[in-house]
């Protein structure tokens, strides 16, 4: 399955399994199994939600929004149950504007899961990390 990786964002192919010791990426060598929430932009947007055989789960928020703050931590949470069965990425709406408005977003926070490249599911609103472990667990590879 093909993979991005979160540090160097560059697609490595990894075989499915169902837990992984180690996973390095073949370019930068860091390890594919940091859950940590990457950050997407116009220029790396559809290279990672195309390129990513397992869910991407995208958190759209701006600095300002309280909901947003208060679910960050649990965003970060529930990441770190998915390592290479699902990817975190969050977008900054507030500069990145036009993906905003690509994707009809018009409340923050909103989380869409991207699989296969097309968007599955979206659920607006304050998420606890049970619920957002839930959302990911549907579609985790």
């Amino acid at each position: 399955m093909r993979v991005v990786c979160p540090h160097c964002l560059s697609i490595n192919n990894v075989p499915q399994k169902d837990s992984y010791k180690k996973a390095n990426c073949g370019k930068c060598k860091k390890s594919l199994l940091d859950t940590k929430p990457i950050e997407l932009n116009s220029s790396n947007f559809d290279e990672v939600v195309v390129n990513s055989d397992i869910p991407v789960i995208i958190d759209f928020w701006a600095p300002w929004c309280g909901p947003c703050k208060m679910m960050a931590p649990n965003f970060e949470r529930a990441a770190t149950n998915f390592p290479l069965k699902a990817l975190f990425a969050k977008v900054n709406t507030e500069n990145e504007q036009n993906l905003g408005a690509r994707f009809n977003i018009r409340s923050i926070p909103t989380i869409i899961v991207f699989k296969g490249g097309r968007e599955v599911e979206r659920v607006s609103g304050t998420l606890d990390v049970n619920a957002l472990g839930s959302l990911a667990a549907k579609y985790a590879v």
